[in-house]
């Protein structure tokens, strides 16, 4: 059986030292800053995470989704060394980085009609997509085939659970998720969404609440009434330079029973997005269903 490398990208939020322990790699994404387009880096080596996200406070960064030359330079290399490829990545409703993918592998595979790239659309972001590259690493090194493993991917998407609240308003509304005057008088009144992530992948708010600590107790309420066996699974907690509310976090949803916790940091692309002070927790649970 050949080799299978397995791939997320940016928004995978994968942290080194997880990537490393179960030999995921990552496609990089990109963010653009005064016109300069540079590569959006998991590891944080152009900024510190707190340096970025008082950045994004003062200047508009937008992002882009993985670019071609880096699908076709890093499937070719694998494809070189004898490698099969899967790509989990980025729900297609916030990027189009997985059809990207399947354009490039299907002009590289041309050449090697031996080897297998499957592009997945996680239906996810964030540690959702994350969870995902890590069954799919899990399932590769229980020696299932890269046919295997993507069917079993694309049946547990729709079972990932996402829970996620935003420090303010701001960055909602210059995406235009919320009018200018509804973010004025929101972040006013202390006004804090609840979004989650639809079968499809589209982030979407579902509840408000007032006050930063209830909407992160909300974010645990929520979670307990999804989840599905937790002592059998990580919660996975990502933070947008807010660690003190990450580790209360941890603290709460441990006592649901979950058999453990990972806190990371929210990386540029999504940063990017949803701005400073966002928090998000992650989990396998109940099947999600609703479509926007």
């Amino acid at each position: 059986m050949a080799k299978i490398r397995i791939f997320t990208d940016t928004n995978g939020d994968l942290p080194k030292e997880i990537r490393e322990a179960y030999q995921i790699d990552y496609l990089k994404m990109c963010v653009a800053i005064d016109g300069q387009v540079v590569p959006a880096d998991s590891d944080w080596s152009l900024w510190s995470a707190h340096e970025f996200y008082e950045l994004i406070k003062k200047q508009r960064v937008t992002t882009t989704q993985v670019p071609i030359e880096e699908f076709r330079t890093r499937f070719a290399a694998c494809l070189e060394q004898g490698e099969d490829v899967i790509y989990i990545g980025c729900a297609l409703p916030l990027s189009s980085s997985v059809n990207t993918g399947a354009v490039v592998a299907r002009e590289l595979l041309a050449g090697y009609p031996e080897r297998e790239i499957y592009c997945v659309d996680s239906k996810n972001v964030c540690n959702g997509e994350g969870m995902l590259a890590i069954l799919a690493a899990q399932l590769r090194d229980a020696g299932k085939s890269a046919k295997e493993i993507v069917a079993a991917i694309e049946e547990k998407r729709a079972y990932v659970n996402q829970f996620v609240t935003v420090g303010s308003l701001d960055m909602l509304k210059r995406s235009g998720r919320v009018k200018g005057s509804a973010a004025f008088f929101g972040n006013l009144l202390g006004v804090k969404p609840i979004l989650v992530s639809d079968a499809n992948g589209q982030n979407v708010p579902v509840v408000k609440v007032k006050g930063r600590k209830t909407s992160l107790d909300k974010l645990v309420e929520m979670m307990k009434e999804a989840v599905v066996a937790p002592e059998e699974q990580t919660v996975y907690i990502q933070h947008a330079d807010c660690e003190a509310d990450a580790l209360y976090l941890k603290e709460k949803l441990m006592e649901l029973g979950f058999a453990n916790a990972v806190i990371g940091i929210i990386g540029p692309v999504v940063g990017a997005c949803i701005g400073g002070g966002a928090i998000g927790i992650w989990a396998f649970g109940k099947k999600v269903e609703m479509v926007v």
